[in-house]
C-alpha cells in the first residue's frame, strides 16, 4: 500500500479530542512562557512564566493540573519548538512525567504568527499561542524516546564533526605555513599530511636548517620517527632545494612557534578523531540491525552512525518516506492552474542526515552493484539527469534501512535490482 502523508495528517488532527488541554511552549535560555487552548483554539488561562529548573518545571505542572480541573478535562499535550538544545530538558523532564510531548517546526511557527491577530508582532506569548494552535490543528511530531546506543551515536557524530572541522583546518593552516615558508617543499612530498611530511615539518621545517645539514643526517632524523623513510635521494632533493628556496626568510623563529602548535592541533585531532571513531563502532556493535545494515556493499560504519544518530531507532519510521521527510529530502511543489512549479527537495529537516544520507548513497553507486546498475538504468535507458537519479535511489536507501530495521530481515538482492535488465 502506498504510503499517504495526508493519512499521518488526519491522525495526528483526530489524536487531538475535546478532553485535552493543547499547551505551548516558547522556549529561551533561562525563561519559558507557556500558553494553553482547548481542541477548538479557544484560550484558556492566563500565560504562565516559568524558568528552566526543576521549580519551574513544578510551577508548569500545577498550572496544568489547575486548567484541566477547571475547564474538565482528563489529558494534556504539549509542545514546543526543537531550537538549539534548550527545549531538550524540558521534554526530557515531561516525558518522564508520562505527557505527550511533541514538537513543531519552526518555520511553521513564523508563517503562522498571524494568523490570531493579522499583524507582524512577535512575542514570546504569542509564540507559545502559535505553537498551541499549531498542534490542535495537527501540525506537530511525537517525539520518538531513544534508547542509550541511539543517544550515544547522536552525541558522538556531533563530536566527530566538530573534530573534523578542526583537523581540516589544521591541515590548511599547515599548507599556508608551507606556501609562505617553504613553498618548494611540495615537490618531495604531494601530500602535506603524510607521514613522511608531517616528519620533516616536526624535525627541521625551515629551508636555513636543512641548509647546515647533511642527506645522511636527514634521514637518520626520519629512522626516529618512521620505519619507512624516503631515502638519500629525496633527503638530497630536499637540500637543494631549500638553498635556493624563494619562501620568507624573516621571522624565522615566530613561523617554527606559529608551525609547533599548529602541528599540536593536527595531532590532538587526529588523536580525538581515532578514538570517536573507536567509540562509534563499539556502540554500533550494540544495534542489531546496525550489522545488516553494514554488510551492504557501499555502507561504512562511519555514515551509518551518522544516520541512526540523526534519525534514531529506524524500526519506528512508519515508512522510508517519514525518513525522508525527516531529513528534509522530500519533494516539494508550488503549482497553480495552469502554472506548474518546478519540483524541488524541501531541505526542512536534519540537515546531518541530509548529508550522510546523499553520501551513503553516493557511495552505493560507486560501490555496490545493484545500486550501480539501477543508476546506470535510470540514465541511460530512462533518460534520467544523473543527480534526479541519485535522489531517487536516496528514496530506495531510506525504505531498505526501514524494512531491515522494522523486519529485521537481511538485504536482499533481488528485490533491489531494477525490473527491466539494461541493454548490454
Amino acid at each position: 500500500m502506498k504510503f499517504k502523508m495526508q493519512d499521518k495528517q488526519n491522525q495526528l488532527i483526530e489524536r487531538i479530542s475535546d478532553k485535552h488541554l493543547v499547551v505551548g511552549v516558547d522556549i529561551a535560555q533561562h525563561t519559558h512562557v507557556a500558553r494553553a487552548v482547548n481542541f477548538r483554539g479557544i484560550v484558556i488561562g492566563d500565560p504562565l512564566t516559568f524558568e528552566n529548573n526543576e521549580q519551574g518545571f513544578d510551577r508548569l505542572m500545577e498550572w496544568i493540573n489547575h486548567l484541566k480541573l477547571s475547564k474538565g478535562l482528563n489529558t494534556e499535550i504539549v509542545g514546543m519548538e526543537p531550537t538549539g538544545h534548550y527545549w531538550l530538558n524540558l521534554s526530557k523532564w515531561l516525558y518522564d512525567q508520562h505527557i505527550d510531548v511533541v514538537t513543531v517546526n519552526p518555520h511553521h511557527v513564523k508563517r503562522n504568527k498571524e494568523n490570531r491577530d493579522n499583524t507582524q508582532s512577535k512575542s514570546d506569548k504569542k509564540d507559545a499561542l502559535v505553537i498551541a494552535d499549531m498542534i490542535k490543528n495537527g501540525y506537530y511530531s511525537f517525539i520518538q524516546p531513544t534508547s542509550e546506543a541511539f543517544e550515544k551515536l547522536r552525541v558522538f557524530m556531533a563530536n566527530r564533526d566538530v573534530i573534523v572541522k578542526r583537523l581540516t583546518s589544521s591541515i590548511n593552516q599547515i599548507n599556508r605555513w608551507v606556501d609562505i615558508v617553504f613553498p618548494e617543499f611540495r615537490e618531495v612530498f604531494k601530500d602535506i599530511k603524510g607521514k613522511g611530511a608531517i616528519a620533516t615539518l616536526r624535525l627541521f621545517p625551515t629551508p636555513s636548517e636543512l641548509c647546515s645539514m647533511k642527506a645522511h643526517e636527514i634521514v637518520k632524523g626520519w629512522k626516529t620517527v618512521m620505519n619507512r623513510h624516503a631515502g638519500l635521494k629525496k633527503a638530497q632533493m630536499l637540500i637543494d632545494l631549500a638553498r635556493n628556496s624563494v619562501g620568507s626568510k624573516q621571522a624565522q623563529e615566530a613561523y617554527k612557534l606559529h608551525l609547533e602548535h599548529l602541528l599540536e592541533e593536527f595531532d590532538l585531532a587526529k588523536t580525538q578523531l581515532e578514538r570517536v571513531e573507536k567509540e562509534v563502532t563499539s556502540v554500533l556493535d550494540q544495534i542489531t540491525f546496525a550489522k545488516k545494515m553494514i554488510a551492504i556493499d557501499g555502507i561504512s560504519e562511519i555514515s551509518l552512525a551518522g544516520i541512526l544518530g540523526e534519525a534514531g531507532d529506524l524500526s519506528g519510521f512508519a515508512h522510508g518516506n517519514s525518513l525522508l521527510r525527516h531529513s528534509g529530502l522530500h519533494l516539494a511543489e508550488a503549482s497553480s492552474g495552469k502554472w506548474k512549479g518546478q519540483i524541488k527537495v524541501s531541505k526542512r529537516g536534519r540537515s546531518r542526515l541530509r548529508r550522510f544520507l546523499f553520501l551513503t548513497t553516493l557511495s552505493l553507486v560507486r560501490n555496490n552493484s545493484d545500486f550501480k546498475q539501477i543508476h546506470n538504468h535510470n540514465v541511460k535507458v530512462k533518460k534520467m539527469k544523473k543527480m534526479k537519479s541519485i535522489m531517487k535511489l536516496v528514496g530506495k536507501l531510506a525504505r531498505i534501512l526501514v524494512a531491515i530495521a522494522k523486519n529485521n530481515q537481511t538485504y536482499c538482492s533481488q528485490k533491489v535490482q531494477p525490473l527491466t535488465p539494461l541493454a548490454a
